[in-house]
């Protein structure tokens, strides 16, 4: 509990590579914590290695701890689904299979009408130009990834993927979203 006596939230979130999508919400006001893992496949305590041959069936996820009071579910979406494009199958950029498929992993009733509402919504804005593919499911069973994953941006800034790809989708993500930042 947090000091406001308000209980803290649980919201899982699959949007290509983790490292994007923990890197982000690390730096969001009332997110207490964000640990990339692994959601939604069959096998149990998968690898790394074994989630990105595809064969294990799960996504890379991102599981958030946050503050209600701080931070809604809501606002929680409406970042996530400025972090990647919802529209691709089975992939972000030129990260290709299902471990980068875009998925909300629902903890409870009232998360998954949400986030119906929230993908209703944009497309009936016609928000994007493709239809969007973001699966929503109920909450599976969360692997935390390995201990070398866990805030892996700011642990690896000369990384090759982390300078070509993370690095500018955070700097926009940081203009966007500045009144939300810690």
């Amino acid at each position: 509990m947090n000091i406001n006596n308000n209980p803290q939230q649980i919201a899982t979130l699959a949007g290509g590579c983790f490292w994007c999508i923990e890197g982000a919400f690390s730096q969001v006001k009332g997110i207490i914590s964000a640990t990339s893992g692994y959601m939604g496949g069959h096998s149990k305590a998968p690898s790394y290695e074994e989630v990105c041959s595809g064969e294990s069936g799960h996504a890379e996820v991102v599981q958030l701890t946050f503050d209600p009071s701080m931070i809604s579910y809501q606002e929680i979406l409406e970042i996530f689904f400025t972090l990647h494009d919802p529209t691709q199958l089975n992939r972000q950029g030129n990260d290709i299979g299902t471990q980068y498929r875009s998925a909300v992993f629902y903890h409870d009733e009232s998360q998954k009408h949400t986030v119906e509402q929230i993908i209703t919504e944009m497309s009936d804005a016609q928000m994007f130009e493709q239809a969007i593919v973001t699966q929503v499911c109920p909450i599976d069973e969360f692997y935390s990834g390995e201990d070398y994953h866990q805030d892996y941006v700011n642990n690896n800034p000369e990384n090759a993927y982390c300078q070509a790809v993370v690095s500018p989708k955070l700097a926009k993500f940081r203009k966007t979203f500045v009144s939300k930042l810690k």
